[in-house]
């Protein structure tokens, strides 16, 4: 199944109400803002049958790689199945709460065809590589990691500094008063950016997990739009000319 082909198996699962319950505007608006990522992703991993979605937030991810015949198994530093149940239960993806930034991954080696890991790493308030590194002990040898996350220097970042103003959350509500996750004795900001990467960081990261044939790039700003709402993606498309300016940053590698 070509990328084109997943695209309209995602639409269609959106308008019966199969990937999410219908009228959600905050699961419209990450549909519309994401799917573009997931068919990329979906298109990369379509050999990969068993996967793990690490930080599955919404599940909207492991629920349209559910649809497409996968064996999805999902884990959140929060229980996600009480705020997302239909992503999870009637698709069948088996969620477990796990802290990946210092708990090991609750599977065995080598169990995995692919693992992603989705605006995810960004949040972390300690370092990235013990987590990475465990994504790598439950890939089996020729598996395929994703990680995608917000690249530091794109021009709305560019742009907010030049301005003044900070490329991360709101000072006073995040940082000033933020209230940190309590676990095992340390503190986790969850809820907020923690760092953001470059394109060598990335890269970085990936290589000193012990990854292979490590391929990192600049996502495209791609939304999902029809008709005459298609016009309001000018402006993305001209920013996305130039490929160190985009948002974001998505990474592949081999175990």
């Amino acid at each position: 199944m070509g990328k084109r082909e997943i695209l309209k198996k995602a639409l269609s699962l959106r308008a019966s109400g199969e990937l999410y319950p219908p009228g959600n505007i905050e699961l419209d608006d990450l549909f519309e803002g994401s799917i573009d990522r997931f068919c990329d992703i979906a298109f990369k991993l379509r050999n990969a049958f068993r996967i793990l979605d690490v930080g599955a937030g919404h599940g909207m991810l492991s629920s349209l790689l559910s649809s497409l015949g996968h064996e999805c198994h999902a884990v959140d530093f929060f229980d996600q199945t009480q705020k997302y149940p239909d992503a999870y239960r009637r698709k069948f993806v088996s969620f477990q709460q796990c802290n990946v930034e210092i708990d090991p991954l609750p599977y065995e080696d080598d169990y995995f065809d692919g693992v992603v890991c989705c605006q995810v790493l960004e949040h972390f308030t300690h370092s990235h590589l013990p987590a990475v590194k465990e994504m790598k002990r439950v890939l089996k040898t020729g598996g395929i990691i994703e990680i995608d996350v917000p690249n530091a220097v794109c021009f709305h970042n560019r742009s907010r500094m030049i301005r003044g103003k900070h490329i991360t959350f709101d000072y006073a509500e995040h940082y000033l008063h933020a209230v940190p996750e309590h676990y095992k004795g340390m503190s986790f900001y969850p809820a907020r950016h923690n760092r953001e990467f470059t394109k060598n960081e990335l890269q970085l990261l990936l290589n000193a997990a012990g990854f292979q044939h490590i391929e990192v790039t600049f996502l495209k700003s791609r939304r999902y739009r029809k008709g005459l709402e298609r016009l309001l993606s000018m402006g993305s498309a001209l920013r996305d000319g130039i490929p160190s300016l985009r948002k974001s940053l998505i990474g592949f590698a081999e175990k």
